[in-house]
Order: C-alpha cells, then structure tokens, then sequence
C-alpha cells in the first residue's frame, strides 16, 4: 500500500479548482451571514452562544477519539476562563483543562503564529498524564523511533487492520517545518481552504504520539477564526465531524490512500463546515429562548440548586428528569430534590410527565423547552 506521503511530489496538493471553489463561495456565503446575525445580538447572548458552541466544540472533539469528557466541567472551565458569571459552576478535571486551554488558544489567540513550541504547549495540555492508555508517550515533542511505527488501526488484537501508517519519526521535525512555514506564509489561499488542507495535511504527518486528531481539529479551528477576524465561536465544526464520524474516517483514509488531488476531501470539508453553520441556527434559537426564559423569571427568588438545574435543562438535558437525577446534579437528598421540584410545578415552570411512581419525570413547559437537535 502506497500512501500519500510517500509520492515523489508530496506535499503538493492540487484540486479541481471549479468544483472547489463553487462550493466554498456557497459556505462563505453562509459564514458572513450567520456571524452577521451573531453581531446583531447583545453581547450577553453573543456570550452565551460562543459558551455553548465552543462546549460543543471541545466534547464533541474528544468524543471523535473515544474519549468522553464532562460536559459541566467542560462548560465551567470555559465560563471561567472567559469571564463569564454562569451559575453551577463546577471544578474541572485536569484533562478538561487541558483540551480547554488548547481550544481557547486556538481560537482567542488566532492572530498568534503556529509554530512547534505552541504545538508542544498544546500536546503538553492535552496529554496530562503523559501515558496514552497504560503505554507511556512522548509529551511536548515530536514522537521518536522508539513508539515504532505510528498506525491508525482498529478490530480485535491479533486481527487489527491498518487503516494508514505515518511517516517514520525521524522526517516528522522537517517535514512539520515545511507545515508551518505553509501555514503561515501562504497567502495566496483562502483561510477557510486552509483550515481543510491544514487538517489532512497535519493528521497525514501525525506528527506526535497521542492526540493528533484533536490538535488538528484545533488547527482548522485557528484558520478558521482567521477567516472570521473574531475570537468568539458560534458553531461547531467538531460537533457535525462527529455526526458524521464514519464518513469522517472514511475520507480521510481514502484520500490518505490515494493521490494528491484531494478535491475530494475539500468538498467534503467545506460540506461538513455547511452542515456546521445550519446546526449553529439551532444554538442561536436555543440562545434567544433561554434569554426569554430568564427575563420571564426575572421576578422570581430561585436557590442555586433550581438555577443549576433549569439550565441544564434549557441547554437540552440529556434523557429525563427525575428527582433522582436532581438530587445527584445538586448533591442533595431526595426530600430536598422534590421540594425544589414541586415548588417549580407550582410556579408552572415544570410539568409532571405522564406516568407515576417511581418513574416521575419532570420536564420544562412546551413554551421553554429548548429546541431538540438530531445527533446522528
């Protein structure tokens, strides 16, 4: 099997410039206009919505390799490092930190240049405990000789199947030079190309032992931002990649496996960057009714345990709720859970589901209920 990298006129890439450009005059289209209606926003709700989509961002990334983060830790490390007064606030895990810093310094510090010592920073966040699994990783350098070759495989041990194999690690500090002084100095190609070009390019060279698909996710997000000249996100490229993870993979190992006319991966790209902007309407409903919500509750004294919880209910809770659920959110006892509860089904903020028992669940009033969106 012959890959990419391994072609005599490597990294030189080339694509159907009709069909590519076709399409991402389509997605610019829709990029200037979803920011434009962002702006038109107060700053609290741009906030907000840059809050949900950059949690988005980070959980659904991991999620692309197996790893499942804490979605309150994530969304409080966020809050906290922007500045934001979001209540519930909990302590986050050092992992969660770790992916949080990289992402927020993706996409704050895109003016910032790429270079190999941020790299390292970022490898360094985001792979804490310097082992992958049980096996002990090079951390905030380049991977060397010694981790053997570098493989995306998958199935039963003993049965494994080689999806794709990197470049040895002695040409990984070459050839990520050449990367960056591309990425850098190429002027002449649209950011938004750039973030999907960047993307094949660094995964291709696998440049480090452990977490090359969330720090090349990170890249194209740092393009990205350069394509929008601001810091704050309202949407999640992360988030539709893992709707579409099986078609991700697919594309990525055709093209790893084929020529380097990747007009195909571009299209792909800059479609999945489309579906991206249509989950963002989502997000901007859910910002607005949330906000509404809040103002018609304005009047009213609620404890932090109602706060915490109303919220994660208006960002869409995940299955229903029960006074179980409630006491193990807000670390408290049943009676103190169904007092909170029944106090709000009083106020006609919540309604009793159908059913009994022990199966109550409770969930907010059709007039509050945030938008539910399909996760494929």
């Amino acid at each position: 099997m012959t890959y990419i990298h391994e072609l005599g006129d490597w990294p030189h890439f080339k694509w159907d410039d009709e069909a590519v450009v076709a399409n991402l005059s389509k997605v610019r289209h829709r990029q200037g206009r979803l920011i434009g209606r962002m702006e038109m926003l107060g700053f609290d709700l741009q906030a907000e919505a840059s809050l949900q989509s950059l949690t988005e961002e980070v959980v659904k990334s991991s999620e692309i390799e197996g790893e499942v983060l804490d979605r309150d830790q994530v969304r409080s490390s966020l809050a906290r490092r922007l500045g934001m007064d979001v209540a519930g606030l909990v302590p986050a895990d050092r992992d969660v930190e770790g992916v949080v810093e990289m992402m927020l310094d993706a996409t704050q510090n895109y003016i910032a240049p790429l270079n190999k010592d941020r790299l390292f920073g970022w490898h360094a966040a985001i792979c804490p405990t310097g082992r992958s699994g049980l096996s002990k990783i090079t951390v905030g350098d380049w991977r060397t000789e010694a981790s053997g070759p570098m493989q995306v495989v998958s199935g039963a041990y003993g049965r494994e199947k080689v999806h794709f194999e990197a470049l040895d690690a002695g040409s990984v500090d070459g050839e990520m030079a050449y990367f960056l002084q591309w990425f850098e100095q190429a002027k002449t190609i649209d950011p938004v190309l750039k973030a999907a070009v960047a993307h094949l390019w660094f995964v291709t060279i696998h440049p480090f032992d452990d977490g090359n698909g969330r720090i090349a996710r990170a890249i194209a997000d740092l393009a990205l931002a350069r394509s929008e000249k601001i810091a704050r996100r309202f949407y999640s490229m992360s988030a539709q990649i893992r709707a579409e993870r099986n078609d991700y993979y697919e594309i990525l190992e055709r093209t790893q496996k084929g020529s380097l006319d990747i007009t195909a991966w571009l299209l792909w790209f800059l479609g999945c960057l489309d579906r991206a902007f249509t989950g963002a309407e989502g997000v901007v409903g859910n910002v607005l009714r949330k906000a509404r919500f809040w103002e018609q509750l304005s009047g009213e004294k609620l404890n932090e345990r109602q706060t915490k919880v109303l919220n994660r209910l208006l960002d869409g809770f995940d299955g229903k709720l029960t006074s179980s659920k409630w006491a193990l959110l807000t670390k408290s006892s049943q009676d103190t859970a169904g007092r909170d509860i029944d106090d709000l089904v009083r106020r006609g903020v919540l309604m009793k589901n159908p059913g009994g028992g022990r199966s109550t669940s409770y969930s907010l009033v059709a007039s509050h209920a945030p938008e539910q969106v399909a996760d494929d």
